[in-house]
Formats: structure tokens, C-alpha cells, sequence
């Protein structure tokens, strides 16, 4: 990319866009573009429209997504499988009416199947049934991916895609009703910490298998694929490095400092049973993580304190 390219950060007051802000920012890029949600409506693509032809971005990375985890799933899906699809296709049409040079889509490591190979492979899509439980936001960002893939194929446009795996990490999402697993764990610890309460339950069994990234490692490679990667096929981004859900929930507990038990109640849905990502394509670029799981998950709950602390000041 060029450095004094105008690069449009899709989603950057989220958990990814942020993160990505941030490293732009530590590569020396400036010329960054940011909309809010108020000023810039990504469902609607006559707004899309215009912004793309007043600001001309010349690189794109979209990482605005309606996301949320098992719950959130499972009782929206319609909104999840409309809202994505719907950003998806202003945003990828207008950068290529615009003649964007390079854009990067972020899907989720959620588009595999079910029982998938593990690690799974780049390869793996739509070779399978999908899990159930987020089966609509899976199938908006295969989508979106496709569309990318299909836009490079058919009119040479140099739009990539990556597949994070699970992130966490400043700016994340902590509302117990639409979180995910690892900021949850954090809230929920939290919150029994300061109560005083003696238990605190989980949804599940704590068996399945998860890989964890810390955010800010998942937009350095970003950057890094921008920079050097140009296929139709995507890239999976993580650690090639998993835990059960137990293992994490014990882990948090003991960073949080909650000396309460933990009650898991197994009449709730576990999800996929594994999901660990064959990372080889991207370490074989070139790229590696540097955030290892227990200094991350500390520095999440360091920054959901000091965002509590701020909270009770105002």
C-alpha cells in the first residue's frame, strides 16, 4: 500500500477496526478515513454510494459486521444474516465502482463446517454442513467472501479476504446478552468478584476447543496481508494454538481473582466441539503472532477495568 494512500477503516470503533486504526497508525499510515455508524449507514447503499464517490478511498478494509456470540445467534438471525449481507454488498460494489485499489474483507473462522478437518485448512469451505447456532452469520460472510473472490475473478479487482479466528482484546464486546465467550468470562468473574457471590455458572460442558487471538496481533496481519498477499483463495489468521473452554474459564478466573466455583450446566449448547485453524499459508508468508493467551486476557481485563473506572467518574 501506498503510505499516503487514503485507506477507509469500515467498522472502526469496533473490536477489529479499532485494532486495525491502531496498527495503520504504527506502520506509519495516516491518511485514514473513519465513518460512525450516524454519519455513514452501510445498509444503505445510496449513502455507501456517495461516500465512495466524495472521499475516493484507495484502500478498503472492512471489518464492520453485526456480531455477537451463541445467544445472539440463535435468537437474531435473520437481523444477522440481512444486516452482514447488506454491508457486504454496498461496500465490496461501491469499491469497485470507485475503482478502490485493494480492499481486505474479514470473515470468521464460523464459515467452516461443523466437523471440519482439524487444524482446518483454507480449503475446508463449503465442504460441509455449517453449526447450526450461527449458521446465518456464517453464511453472510461466506458471501461476502465469495463476492470478493468472484469481483478479482471476473474483473481482476485486487479484493482479498482473511479468516480470523476467535479474538479478544480492547474495545470488545462485554454484554453478557450478546458477548462472546472470552469477554463474558471476564465480565461474568468480574462481576462475582465485586458481589461476593460464591458460584458462578457457565453454559455447556467446558469441552470444546477454541483458539483465541489477541486483537491487535489479528490487525498487524492484516496490514501484513494488504502489504503482501494478492489471491483469490482466503487467509486464515490465528495462533495454530488451542484450549478447552474450561482450561480458558479457570484461566480468567485466576486473572480476574474470583476464588468462587464454577457451576457449568450442561443443559445449554456447547456449539462446534473444535475449531482450530491451519494458519500455515500465513506463517509461511512470513507472519507471526507476539501476544501470548495469559498476557492478553490480562490486558483485556486491565482495559474492561480502566473503561469501569471511566464509566463511574462521568
Amino acid at each position: 500500500m501506498d503510505r499516503s494512500g487514503k485507506i477507509y477503516v469500515a467498522g472502526h470503533r469496533g473490536l477489529v477496526g479499532s485494532a486495525i486504526v491502531r496498527s495503520l497508525k504504527r506502520s506509519g499510515y495516516t491518511n485514514i478515513v473513519c465513518r460512525t455508524h450516524s454519519e455513514l449507514d452501510l445498509t444503505d447503499q445510496s449513502e455507501v454510494n456517495k461516500f465512495f464517490e466524495e472521499e475516493r478511498p484507495e484502500y478498503v478494509f472492512l471489518a464492520a459486521a453485526h456480531v455477537g456470540g451463541i445467544n445472539a445467534n440463535n435468537t437474531y438471525p435473520a437481523d444477522f444474516i440481512y444486516i452482514n449481507s447488506a454491508i457486504q454488498c454496498n461496500v465490496i460494489k461501491a469499491a469497485h465502482d470507485n475503482k478502490v485499489k485493494k480492499l481486505l474483507f474479514l470473515g470468521s473462522s464460523c464459515i467452516y463446517p461443523r466437523l471440519a478437518p482439524q487444524p482446518i485448512p483454507e480449503s475446508a469451505l463449503l465442504t460441509g454442513p455449517l453449526e447450526s447456532t450461527n449458521e446465518a452469520y456464517a453464511i453472510a460472510k461466506i458471501s461476502g467472501l465469495m463476492m470478493c473472490r468472484f469481483f478479482m475473478r471476473q474483473y481482476g479487482d485486487d479484493f482479498i479476504s482473511c479468516m480470523p479466528t476467535n479474538l479478544y482484546g480492547p474495545e470488545d464486546n462485554f454484554n453478557l446478552e450478546t458477548s462472546h465467550v472470552l469477554p463474558a468470562l471476564i465480565r461474568k468473574f468480574d462481576d462475582a468478584k465485586k458481589s461476593g457471590v460464591d458460584t458462578v455458572e457457565l453454559w455447556g460442558s467446558g469441552s470444546p476447543l477454541r483458539e483465541f487471538l489477541y486483537v491487535d496481533d489479528m490487525a498487524d496481519a492484516c496490514v501484513f496481508l494488504m502489504e503482501n498477499y494478492s489471491g483469490e483463495e482466503h487467509v486464515n489468521i490465528g495462533t495454530g494454538k488451542e484450549i478447552t473452554i474450561k482450561e480458558l474459564a479457570e484461566l480468567v478466573r485466576e486473572i480476574v481473582g474470583f476464588e468462587g466455583e464454577i457451576s457449568w450446566n450442561s443443559d445449554m449448547p456447547d456449539g462446534t466441539p473444535r475449531k482450530l485453524l491451519d494458519v500455515s499459508k500465513l506463517k509461511g508468508l512470513g507472519w507471526q503472532e507476539k501476544m501470548g493467551l495469559r498476557e492478553g486476557i490480562k490486558a483485556t481485563y486491565d482495559w474492561y477495568l480502566s473503561q469501569a473506572e471511566e464509566k463511574l467518574k462521568k
